[in-house]
Protein backbone atom coordinates (compact mmCIF):
# COMPACT_ATOMS: atom_id res chain seq x y z
CA UNK A 1 0.00 0.00 0.00
CA UNK A 2 0.85 3.18 -0.27
CA UNK A 3 2.89 5.28 -0.15
CA UNK A 4 5.58 3.74 0.65
CA UNK A 5 4.91 0.04 0.14
CA UNK A 6 5.80 -1.75 3.06
CA UNK A 7 3.86 -2.21 6.16
CA UNK A 8 1.27 0.31 6.02
CA UNK A 9 -1.38 -2.33 5.21
CA UNK A 10 -0.40 -4.27 7.82
CA UNK A 11 -0.84 -1.79 10.39
CA UNK A 12 -4.12 -0.55 8.69
CA UNK A 13 -5.16 -4.28 9.69
CA UNK A 14 -3.92 -4.08 13.16
CA UNK A 15 -5.78 -0.48 13.63
CA UNK A 16 -8.60 -1.66 13.09
CA UNK A 17 -8.75 -4.79 14.61
CA UNK A 18 -7.71 -2.72 17.52
CA UNK A 19 -10.75 0.25 17.10
CA UNK A 20 -13.15 -2.24 15.93
CA UNK A 21 -12.76 -5.67 17.48
CA UNK A 22 -15.58 -7.60 15.62
CA UNK A 23 -14.47 -6.69 12.37
CA UNK A 24 -13.21 -9.62 10.50
CA UNK A 25 -9.38 -9.35 8.79
CA UNK A 26 -8.05 -10.66 5.93
CA UNK A 27 -4.56 -9.92 5.21
CA UNK A 28 -3.47 -10.45 1.43
CA UNK A 29 0.71 -9.65 1.56
CA UNK A 30 3.75 -10.71 -0.59
CA UNK A 31 5.70 -12.16 2.40
CA UNK A 32 5.35 -13.04 6.24
CA UNK A 33 5.87 -10.37 8.51
CA UNK A 34 5.72 -12.70 12.04
CA UNK A 35 5.52 -9.63 14.21
CA UNK A 36 3.05 -8.40 12.52
CA UNK A 37 0.99 -12.02 12.11
CA UNK A 38 1.33 -12.75 15.98
CA UNK A 39 0.05 -8.94 16.98
CA UNK A 40 -3.18 -9.91 14.68
CA UNK A 41 -3.79 -13.44 16.50
CA UNK A 42 -2.77 -12.85 19.63
CA UNK A 43 -5.78 -11.03 21.22
CA UNK A 44 -8.71 -12.78 19.38
CA UNK A 45 -7.59 -15.30 16.51
CA UNK A 46 -10.94 -15.50 15.14
CA UNK A 47 -12.23 -13.21 12.45
CA UNK A 48 -8.95 -12.73 11.33
CA UNK A 49 -6.90 -14.38 7.98
CA UNK A 50 -3.11 -13.94 6.44
CA UNK A 51 -2.90 -15.23 3.22
CA UNK A 52 0.35 -15.28 0.68
CA UNK A 53 -0.35 -13.52 -2.62
CA UNK A 54 1.62 -16.17 -4.51
CA UNK A 55 0.26 -19.25 -3.29
CA UNK A 56 -3.35 -18.60 -4.01
CA UNK A 57 -3.89 -20.87 -7.16
CA UNK A 58 -7.81 -20.10 -7.44
CA UNK A 59 -10.09 -17.50 -7.08
CA UNK A 60 -12.53 -20.22 -5.38
CA UNK A 61 -9.64 -20.57 -3.09
CA UNK A 62 -9.74 -17.19 -1.77
CA UNK A 63 -13.23 -16.66 -2.02
CA UNK A 64 -13.49 -19.60 0.60
CA UNK A 65 -10.82 -17.86 2.64
CA UNK A 66 -12.96 -14.47 2.62
CA UNK A 67 -15.88 -16.63 3.90
CA UNK A 68 -14.59 -18.13 6.41
CA UNK A 69 -13.31 -14.88 8.03
CA UNK A 70 -16.18 -13.40 7.77
CA UNK A 71 -17.86 -16.30 9.30
CA UNK A 72 -15.92 -15.69 12.58
CA UNK A 73 -13.25 -18.29 11.57
CA UNK A 74 -9.36 -18.18 10.78
CA UNK A 75 -7.42 -18.23 7.18
CA UNK A 76 -4.15 -18.69 7.22
CA UNK A 77 -1.54 -19.68 4.80
CA UNK A 78 0.67 -22.69 5.70
CA UNK A 79 3.66 -20.97 5.60
CA UNK A 80 2.81 -18.30 7.52
CA UNK A 81 2.16 -20.88 10.74
CA UNK A 82 5.50 -22.52 9.78
CA UNK A 83 6.92 -18.84 10.32
CA UNK A 84 4.66 -18.19 13.67
CA UNK A 85 6.29 -21.79 14.97
CA UNK A 86 10.13 -21.24 13.83
CA UNK A 87 10.15 -17.72 15.09
CA UNK A 88 10.42 -17.00 18.67
CA UNK A 89 8.52 -15.08 20.00
CA UNK A 90 9.49 -11.86 22.11
CA UNK A 91 9.51 -11.64 25.70
CA UNK A 92 8.43 -8.34 27.16
CA UNK A 93 9.94 -9.33 30.51
CA UNK A 94 13.63 -9.73 29.10
CA UNK A 95 12.92 -6.52 27.20
CA UNK A 96 12.94 -4.52 30.39
CA UNK A 97 15.98 -6.00 31.86
CA UNK A 98 19.30 -3.99 32.14
CA UNK A 99 22.19 -4.83 30.36
CA UNK A 100 23.81 -6.11 33.61
CA UNK A 101 20.68 -7.74 34.14
CA UNK A 102 21.00 -9.46 30.78
CA UNK A 103 24.72 -10.01 31.58
CA UNK A 104 23.28 -11.86 34.71
CA UNK A 105 20.64 -13.91 33.53
CA UNK A 106 22.83 -15.27 30.76
CA UNK A 107 25.69 -15.95 33.54
CA UNK A 108 22.54 -18.27 35.25
CA UNK A 109 22.08 -20.17 32.13
CA UNK A 110 25.32 -21.20 32.09
CA UNK A 111 24.76 -22.39 35.38
CA UNK A 112 26.66 -20.09 37.64
CA UNK A 113 25.79 -19.70 41.03
CA UNK A 114 25.51 -15.95 42.72
CA UNK A 115 29.46 -16.65 44.30
CA UNK A 116 30.66 -17.04 40.66
CA UNK A 117 28.64 -14.30 39.36
CA UNK A 118 29.93 -11.52 41.89
CA UNK A 119 33.78 -13.13 41.53
CA UNK A 120 33.30 -12.84 37.25
CA UNK A 121 31.81 -9.33 37.32
CA UNK A 122 33.55 -7.59 40.49
CA UNK A 123 30.44 -7.20 41.87
CA UNK A 124 29.46 -7.72 45.75
CA UNK A 125 27.05 -10.95 46.61
CA UNK A 126 25.00 -8.71 47.84
CA UNK A 127 24.78 -6.70 44.34
CA UNK A 128 24.24 -10.07 42.72
CA UNK A 129 21.45 -10.75 44.78
CA UNK A 130 19.71 -7.54 44.21
CA UNK A 131 20.10 -7.90 40.44
CA UNK A 132 18.35 -11.33 40.65
CA UNK A 133 15.93 -10.21 42.35
CA UNK A 134 15.28 -7.70 40.34
CA UNK A 135 15.42 -9.99 37.09
CA UNK A 136 12.55 -11.81 39.17
CA UNK A 137 10.48 -9.12 39.50
CA UNK A 138 10.58 -7.66 35.84
CA UNK A 139 9.92 -11.32 34.53
CA UNK A 140 6.92 -11.21 36.67
CA UNK A 141 8.54 -14.44 38.73
CA UNK A 142 6.80 -14.77 42.29
CA UNK A 143 8.13 -16.44 44.39
CA UNK A 144 6.13 -19.55 45.00
CA UNK A 145 6.56 -23.04 46.79
CA UNK A 146 5.75 -25.00 43.84
CA UNK A 147 8.22 -23.30 41.48
CA UNK A 148 12.37 -22.56 41.16
CA UNK A 149 12.65 -19.05 39.57
CA UNK A 150 16.19 -19.69 38.80
CA UNK A 151 15.15 -22.06 36.18
CA UNK A 152 12.20 -19.83 35.24
CA UNK A 153 14.24 -17.14 34.43
CA UNK A 154 17.02 -19.51 32.59
CA UNK A 155 14.43 -21.15 30.74
CA UNK A 156 12.75 -17.77 29.62
CA UNK A 157 16.29 -16.93 28.84
CA UNK A 158 17.46 -19.66 26.74
CA UNK A 159 13.73 -19.66 24.80
CA UNK A 160 14.55 -15.87 23.66
CA UNK A 161 17.69 -17.11 22.03
CA UNK A 162 16.76 -20.18 20.45
CA UNK A 163 17.70 -20.40 16.96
Amino acid sequence: MPPTFTDEGLRAALAIRRGYPDTAVLVFSQWVETTYARRLLQDNPSRVGYLLKDRIVSTDEFVDALRRVAAGGTALDPEVIRQLLTVPRPDPGLDRLTAREREILALLAEGRSNVAIAERLHLAGRSVEKHVTAIFTKLDLTPANTDHRRVLAVLRYLDAHRT
